[in-house]
C-alpha cells in the first residue's frame, strides 16, 4: 500500500497519513478517509477546486497533462508543485507521497 503524509495550511487541522492502493487518485483518498478537499467539478478536471501541492512522490503520481496545467492557472496560490488531487493516480503501491492542503476556507462550493 502507498503511504499519503496529508499537511495542511489551516493551521487548527493536524497532519494526517493514511495508505491507499495503486490505482487511486488522491482525491479519491481523500474522501475514503475523510480528509476535507472541495472538489466542485466532481473529480473530473473541469475546475481548480481540488488544487493541492505536492511536497514529495510526484514521480510516483500519473504525471500532469496540458488540461490539467490550464485548470491549475485558475488556482488559488498556484506554485510548482501544484496539482488537481482528482488527476493524481497513485502509480506505485510502494509509493510514499507528501501532500499539503491548501486553506480550504475560502473556496465556495461543496462542501462533504
Amino acid at each position: 500500500m502507498a503511504t499519503i503524509k496529508f499537511n495542511f495550511e489551516e493551521k487548527d487541522i493536524e497532519s494526517k497519513t493514511v495508505t491507499a492502493e495503486e490505482g487511486y487518485s488522491i482525491l479519491e483518498v481523500t474522501e475514503d478517509h475523510d480528509i476535507h478537499l472541495n472538489h466542485n467539478c466532481g473529480g473530473v478536471c473541469a475546475c481548480s477546486t481540488c488544487h493541492i501541492y505536492i511536497e514529495a512522490g510526484d514521480d510516483k503520481l500519473e504525471e500532469i497533462t496540458d488540461k490539467e496545467e490550464d485548470f491549475i492557472d485558475r488556482a488559488i496560490n498556484p506554485r510548482l508543485e501544484s496539482r488537481l488531487a482528482c488527476q493524481c493516480v497513485i502509480l506505485d503501491e510502494n509509493a510514499v507521497i507528501e501532500v499539503t492542503i491548501p486553506d480550504q476556507s475560502g473556496i465556495i462550493g461543496h462542501e462533504h
